[in-house]
């Protein structure tokens, strides 16, 4: 398997053919892209204190789901789905405020529900193919999906994540029509019973990851046309495959985990970027190959039901397309890092961290600087100095979106636009 991607070109060729793969293996010829079923009926009905939207279709579909803040909507996609010539939106009542529909460009159809502030979805049956899809809308004080997690003994919580993930799904600062916006998952390494590493002078790893994280989802929700989220936004313990299961729901298009790191010699200072190793993701792709009927598939490449052979030549190229993103885009972010402080390791360090597992999602594991070096201890708590390093690490992230920004977002469509134009001119010289 190629693991790092050397130039653009070969990046070019590795995504292309994945796609070209993808097709054939899956036995999909370009003409299933096009709308294979259709939604002929839509019905808005109360049911006690929730309401359903019940979609009745001809043909099997499996929808996808995502929520929207500002205003908060409840989106789903119907992959190769048609709207019926006769079907008509039913008006919206109580928890929903509004209903649009529309096609998308992939040939999916779109049906986002604008909720009250007081609501919540959820699709039914989820992850399956059904003729008949439902959205039940709740009040969120008997239906909460962004609830407190219900308080556990220590012994109990480092087996089970929380109830509800902290992590709230997603803002979107671009208009609909100018394409969806990248989003990016920040992880605060370390947290509630387990600190981390401690400082010479008693700060906990928890904290400062907690405080430069936020710091950089900040940074990067200030950039249009970019949407960054937290897999913790306080003081909890997240087990670390939970961490990268909440940017995976959130539909994240990169996966950045902060850390700050720890040695007994003193005098050690400065930063590093860690990708997944070649070891870490070869267990990672018999895990699930081995598990491959019950886990979730991978994004957009189903495995249930699929042969050996051809499971694992999916999974060999999605961690190719993965891992170098991650790659490419761990370099952005350790030079914008030498800008800042120290470099302990000038190269992009390769491990086996569990939490950079996802193997159909760049990623990458920051340690910022290393706690236990009580100069850099001090730097670490320090609001300025945790404003700099997230700068650092936003400008590297950004940098990889504008020079690969992901299909359908806006800074896609902002890049097509661009080289339209400079083309233009060219011609006109």
């Amino acid at each position: 398997m190629l693991y790092r991607v050397a130039n653009q070109a070969d990046k070019g060729a590795a995504r292309a053919l994945l796609a070209v793969l993808t097709l054939f293996l899956l036995g999909a010829p370009w003409a299933s892209a096009q709308a294979a079923a259709q939604l002929q009926k839509l019905a808005l009905e109360a049911d006690g204190s929730a309401l359903t939207l019940t979609m009745k279709m001809q043909g099997e579909v499996q929808g996808r789901t995502m929520v929207l803040d500002n205003p908060r909507r409840f989106v789903v996609d119907l992959p190769a789905t048609r709207a019926a010539a006769s079907l008509k939106l039913p008006a919206a009542q109580g928890l929903v405020e509004s209903l649009r529909m529309g096609a998308q460009k992939d040939g999916s159809l779109r049906i986002v529900i604008g909720l009250s502030a007081g609501a919540s979805a959820g699709l039914s049956p989820s992850g399956k193919a059904s003729s008949t899809l439902a959205v039940q809308v709740r009040s969120t004080a008997s239906a909460s999906i962004a609830s407190q997690p219900p308080k556990s003994s220590p012994s109990e919580s480092k087996s089970a994540a929380p109830a509800a993930p902290e992590a709230r799904v997603l803002a979107a600062h671009a208009p609909p029509e100018a394409g969806r916006d990248v989003v990016v998952a920040v992880d605060a390494g370390h947290g509630g019973e387990d600190p981390g590493a401690s400082g010479p002078a008693g700060t906990h790893e928890k904290n400062v990851t907690l405080a430069i994280a936020k710091q950089l989802v900040e940074r990067l929700n200030r950039e249009p046309g970019v949407h960054a989220m937290l897999t913790r936004d306080r003081d909890v313990f997240v087990p670390l495959r939970e961490r990268a299961e909440r940017a995976r729901r959130a539909g994240a298009d990169l996966f950045v985990s902060i850390h700050a790191d720890s040695v007994r010699d003193q005098d050690v200072e400065g930063a590093s970027v860690y990708v997944l190793s070649e070891r870490g993701a070869s267990s990672e792709a018999a895990r699930i190959l081995a598990d491959r009927e019950n886990a979730a598939d991978l994004r957009g490449v189903p495995l249930a039901g699929r042969g050996q052979s051809l499971a694992s030549v999916l999974v060999d190229l999605s961690q190719t397309a993965a891992l170098g993103g991650s790659a490419e885009a761990a370099g952005n972010v350790l030079n914008a890092l030498d800008a800042v402080g120290a470099i302990r390791k000038r190269e992009v360090q390769y491990a086996a961290f569990v939490v950079l597992k996802a193997p159909d999602m760049p990623s990458m594991l920051v340690e910022t600087a290393y706690i236990s070096s009580p100069g850099e201890e001090a730097k670490l708590r320090d609001p300025s100095y945790q404003a700099r390093l997230a700068d650092a690490i936003g400008g590297g992230v950004l940098k990889y979106f504008r020079l690969h920004p992901p299909d359908g977002t806006r800074m896609s469509l902002e890049r097509r636009r661009s080289e339209v134009e400079v083309n233009q001119i060219a011609q006109t010289r």
